[in-house]
């Protein structure tokens, strides 16, 4: 059959950007193993003055901070009296986050449903535990495009 007229020709297509692959892990696996999402933001991410996750850990206690990342897990135990606790993740690493109850009631929305959350607020040291306690809330799921970034949500 070798000699046999009708031989498919092979598809020549370009190979996926680096955007396409991550777009493509995070909407069959939930993560991917190349460069983290806001990675490739940073730069838009930095021109609105958000730290990253490592700028955070090392700054001192009650300095205004703003933070944004990925929204990995939102929790309100019944134990914290309508706090809630929101971990934030980026290329540097993860970001804890305290909601007072009185933001939650103003922007619940987009506490709730924030993908990419920015966090403005005050930074809270106790040890080598650095929390950031906000005072307003910013949606910035828009720079994420298509990425499918979900949370675990315990509320």
């Amino acid at each position: 059959m070798a000699g046999a007229p009708g031989a498919d020709v092979p598809a020549r297509l370009a190979a996926p950007s680096e955007g396409e692959d991550l777009l493509a892990d995070y909407a069959r696996l939930g993560f991917t193993l190349g460069r983290h999402p806001l990675a490739l933001i940073r730069g838009e991410l930095a021109a609105l003055r958000f730290l990253p996750a490592a700028d955070i850990a090392d700054a001192p206690d009650r300095m205004l901070a703003r933070a944004a990342g990925l929204v990995t897990c939102r929790q309100r135990p019944g134990t914290a009296k309508g706090t809630m606790f929101i971990t934030l993740e980026d290329e540097t690493g993860l970001i804890n986050v305290i909601v007072r109850p009185e933001l939650l009631e103003r922007q619940r929305r987009i506490l709730l449903s924030a993908r990419l959350l920015g966090i403005y607020g005050q930074i809270s040291r106790q040890g080598s535990v650095v929390h950031l306690q906000a005072s307003r809330a910013v949606d910035h799921s828009t720079l994420l495009g298509t990425l499918d970034a979900r949370s675990r949500d315990f509320h």
